[in-house]
């Protein structure tokens, strides 16, 4: 992990957590339109690149619509559990212009940088307990 993300993962960890379930799921869905469409637009000129992000995107999107929360489609997975996917997905996002050998690409990997950080600062930012506490009030 690069050290502006572990930075910004130990910033937003004494931030107060803002970013509720619903705000969360619209957020999870547009960094995964963000990621589809960059894939869609890099396709022919940067095939690692395009397959990466589509990668992401897909990644994010079904951890979004498995998830047990509002926006969530088909709930089979808690939301601690999306948490967890959410930081595995942020760490492939970071890792991925070294891993499929796009680094080279300025734009390419700066797009791929500034998504992991917003990955990141919105994991920290997430009132991930918020949904337990409702559910130990509603049961």
């Amino acid at each position: 992990m690069p050290l502006w993300q572990k930075g910004a993962r130990i910033a937003a960890r004494r931030l107060p957590k803002v970013i509720d379930p619903t705000t969360h799921a619209v957020l999870d869905y547009v960094i995964a339109g963000s990621f589809l469409v960059k894939g869609a637009l890099i396709w022919k000129g940067q095939r690692r690149a395009a397959v990466a992000s589509l990668i992401c995107g897909g990644s994010a999107l079904a951890n979004a619509m498995l998830t047990d929360y509002p926006g969530g489609v088909a709930p089979r997975i808690s939301y601690r559990t999306h948490a967890r996917n959410d930081s595995a997905i942020a760490g492939f996002t970071t890792s991925a212009p070294s891993l499929l050998s796009f680094s080279q690409h300025r734009h390419t990997r700066l797009f791929f940088n500034v998504a992991a950080l917003l990955e990141t600062a919105i994991i920290g930012l997430t009132d991930f307990e918020q949904e337990r506490e409702r559910e130990s009030l509603v049961a």
